[in-house]
């Protein structure tokens, strides 16, 4: 073994030192050729630049319009979380109290993921379906809560309709 047929560690490359004379291809100009924005310092381009032309995302059509206002959004609670909770019960209240979920989030979804060794009672806004397999083949019980309904107001609905005279 002698020190030229030991390989380089991998993932290791040397740094390009540009600017160090024209023996190693990088003098001069530094392999930035001649001219133009893209031999400039401080020279950075947007992501979908394309040369002047109109770019992808200008040329394809906008399709339909997602108001994020009236999404439905549930703070996720896994199986593998339920573990953490000490008593044979499990409600969006005490996954607040054990930091499971937000204070903020209104609804709450129980996903699969994960397995759950004693028998709980789990009360969620919604589940999945192995969700809901798992629970009960542990012995436990799923309660389906009311998910809160907007209620509109019915003197608002009147007075929008008259006209003034």
């Amino acid at each position: 073994m002698r020190l030229n047929n030991i390989p380089s560690s991998k993932g290791t490359r040397t740094r390009k030192r540009v600017g160090k004379g024209e023996g190693n291809g990088l003098g001069k100009t530094c392999g930035r050729g001649h001219k133009g924005q893209k031999s400039r310092s401080g020279f950075s381009q947007r992501p979908g630049f394309e040369s002047g032309h109109v770019p992808l995302y200008r040329r394809l059509p906008r399709r339909g319009f997602n108001n994020k206002n009236f999404r439905t959004s549930y703070a996720i609670v896994n199986l593998s979380d339920l573990e953490r909770i000490e008593g044979e019960e499990a409600n969006p209240a005490i996954f607040e109290s054990t930091g499971l979920v937000r204070k903020d989030s209104p609804l709450v979804k129980v996903l699969g993921e994960g397995e759950i060794a004693k028998a709980m009672t789990v009360s969620a806004h919604k589940f999945s379906a192995s969700a809901v397999e798992k629970i009960e083949k542990a012995g436990g019980k799923v309660i389906v809560l009311l998910q809160p309904e907007v209620v509109e107001d019915a003197d608002a609905a009147d007075t929008a309709g008259e006209s003034s005279e």
